[in-house]
């Protein structure tokens, strides 16, 4: 009997999710540095990667530089140079999903990676470009089946956190953030 299975006997096995996570931090640090390396050799193509970012971040935080990422930028200026010319200017950058549904699927990635303070950013951005309120807690009901209710609950207790934050604010005649 035939397998249906396209894999080879030869074929090597696939990485468990223990090696993939395991490994992850060192794939990450040759992208960061081939990017590096790549930006070093091409001053001019980083310089417009740099404005992307800068955009990209302006884009999502009504104008406004983030204040993280500045913060970042007095310390670990690698860091924040990487986060700007990389993750927001190559990557946020990219055409094929707006702002919109690139901040719903960060919302839901952060939630469910249980990373409440970053996921709590990209809430407040997404709620910047028009997603609702209703939308953001669908993100968090959909993480309870890979993350699981425990990661959802503590997700869940960071949004109503920021909505909040937002109603004092607006409630204040604050900017929203």
């Amino acid at each position: 009997m035939m397998s249906t299975s396209m894999k080879s006997s030869s074929d090597p096995p696939l990485p468990e999710e223990a090696d993939m996570k395991a490994i992850f931090p060192t794939v990450l640090a040759i992208t960061m540095l081939a990017g590096s390396a790549a930006a070093i050799a091409n001053p001019q193509r980083l310089d417009d990667r740099l404005r992307r970012g800068d955009d990209v971040i302006r884009s999502l935080n009504n104008g406004r530089p983030q204040a993280n990422l500045e913060r970042l930028r007095q310390e670990f200026p690698f860091l924040a140079e990487a986060t700007e010319g990389y993750a927001l200017g190559e990557v946020w950058s990219r055409p094929g999903l707006d702002n919109r549904t690139r901040q719903l699927a960060a919302v839901a990635v952060m939630a469910a990676l249980g990373e409440r303070d970053l996921m709590k950013v990209h809430a407040g951005y997404a709620l910047n470009v028009g997603a609702t309120d209703e939308e953001l807690k669908e993100m968090i009901y959909l993480i309870t089946v890979p993350a699981g209710f425990p990661k959802a609950i503590a997700a869940s207790r960071t949004l109503a956190e920021l909505f909040e934050e937002r109603r004092d604010n607006a409630a204040s005649g604050g900017q929203r953030q």
